[in-house]
């Protein structure tokens, strides 16, 4: 795995060696660019002076002249030492100064183009180093001399020397600047990714058992503020369904004690002595009613793990809402003239939309079985289905004692039943909780009021385009 820290301080180093490198590039070369120009300015006005020198004699006879040096005073001026030699346009040497010893290295192409009358430029190797020379014209200072050409050069032993310690400078200046620049933004990017650390360290020390704390480190810091937020905010939801998982695992098992327990006692009652036909079968039929009471609640329990797993997937088909509710009402009929209740179905409009037949009916049995079990006997329920703004809407009103408000905001929670005032109804809690996963399964909404007349009004809202989402 790449390290965020090398790599930063890697970059942040490259770049800088990067930039360093080419400042130097620059700077040497305007050195040797500076030093070039002084070098051929001090060849050009040498060979002017030497030109207007060699050529005054009216004889015509050309003869340097220079100042007569002893030894000392010759190694002492070497690096300001300038050669001069006068050649014809065939490349014939004709004179050269005392210091030289053997000719200047000729180049024919620059004493072609100052043949022509221009000067030219040249630099060869010579004795121990190199030279730069100037081939000058001789013909500006008269016709007679039309085919003589003068080269004065320079040695580049000091330049090249120059450029050598420059050059050396420079590269000492771009590994030291280099070597630093990687150590500071090495220090840099540790102070940088310190904070990533301690948050890091801050919440692996969150467990489930310390699910409570939160992350404070470098909470107030600008750049880091929002970061910690988010983790702040997920270990609530985290915390929260936490919570709600061990609520729900702890009802789950207190409404699954309550059924094992009597079917046990049951069972165990009868065991104790032989008994007639009859009472064997008010055991059977008490032990039937139990298991019944189970596997509801085990469908039920199912039902909301699909929904928390995200796989209550709706296999949506054109449904007529209205008609669903009349069919789920037919069915309990039965239950509801048992308590002397009236249940109306008012559909009105076009109530077609895109749903899950086997999850609607669903829905509509737990809401209007709900209302069934709250309302007093001799009441009567009121089922409304009807649409509005590209939606179907579900009302399920009835006249029992509504809902208190303190369990407004939990009556779609699981279990939400055992804090209920009418904790003697009979039911596994979870018809709400599942009421509503369906109904976000299917991308709507489900919502619980008082009405001021009495009674409890549950209101469903479904996209009749058939939008579905996945339950988390």
């Amino acid at each position: 795995m790449r390290s965020f820290r090398f790599e930063l301080a890697s970059r942040y180093a490259a770049t800088m060696a990067a930039g360093i490198t080419l400042l130097a590039g620059l700077g040497y070369f305007a050195l040797r660019d500076a030093l070039d120009r002084q070098i051929n300015a001090s060849l050009l006005n040498v060979a002017s002076i030497q030109a207007a020198s060699v050529t005054d004699d009216p004889s015509g006879e050309m003869q340097f002249h220079e100042w007569a040096l002893t030894p000392e005073e010759a190694f002492s001026l070497k690096d300001l030492t300038r050669y001069a030699q006068i050649w014809n346009e065939t490349g014939a040497s004709l004179v050269r100064s005392q210091y030289l010893t053997r000719d200047l290295p000729l180049d024919t192409a620059a004493l072609r183009t100052s043949a022509e009358g221009e000067f030219a430029w040249a630099e060869a190797p010579f004795g121990d180093g190199s030279i730069r020379s100037i081939y000058y014209p001789l013909g500006r200072m008269g016709p007679s001399h039309s085919r003589h050409i003068i080269q004065v050069a320079a040695p580049l032993t000091a330049r090249n020397d120059t450029l050598r310690s420059a050059l050396l400078f420079l590269a000492g200046l771009v590994l030291l600047v280099s070597a630093g620049s990687m150590l500071g933004s090495w220090w840099l990017a540790g102070r940088a990714v310190q904070a990533v650390h301690d948050i890091t360290e801050q919440a692996e020390g969150i467990g489930a058992t310390t699910l409570g704390e939160r992350i404070s480190a470098h909470a107030d810091t600008h750049e880091f503020r929002r970061l910690v937020q988010v983790l702040n905010i997920m270990l609530d939801r985290i915390d929260a369904a936490f919570e709600t998982q061990k609520r729900f695992t702890a009802d789950a098992s207190h409404e699954l004690r309550s059924p094992l327990t009597a079917l046990r006692g049951e069972l165990e009652l009868a065991r104790r002595r032989d008994r007639s036909p009859e009472e064997y079968r008010r055991v059977l039929d008490s032990a039937l009613e139990e298991t019944e009471r189970i596997s509801q609640l085990a469908e039920d329990l199912l039902t909301l793990a699909r929904s928390d797993a995200g796989v209550m997937r709706p296999r949506l088909q054109e449904v007529d809402l209205g008609t669903r509710v009349r069919e789920t009402v037919n069915r309990l009929e039965t239950r509801a003239k048992d308590r002397s209740q009236r249940v109306r179905v008012n559909a009105v409009g076009d109530t077609t939309a895109l749903l899950d037949p086997d999850l609607i009916d669903r829905l509509i049995w737990n809401l209007v079985d709900n209302a069934i079990k709250f309302t007093s006997p001799g009441g009567s329920i009121e089922i409304e289905v009807s649409s509005s703004d590209g939606e179907c809407v579900l009302e399920v009103a009835d006249t029992g004692p509504g809902i208190r408000k303190e369990e407004l905001p939990t009556i779609f929670d699981r279990f939400a039943q055992a804090d209920a005032s009418h904790a003697s109804v009979e039911g596994t809690g979870l018809g709400l909780a599942i009421a509503r996963a369906i109904t976000t399964a299917h991308g709507g909404r489900v919502s619980a009021h008082n009405r001021s007349t009495g009674g409890a009004l549950f209101r469903v809202r479904l996209p009749r385009a058939g939008e579905t989402v996945e339950t988390q």
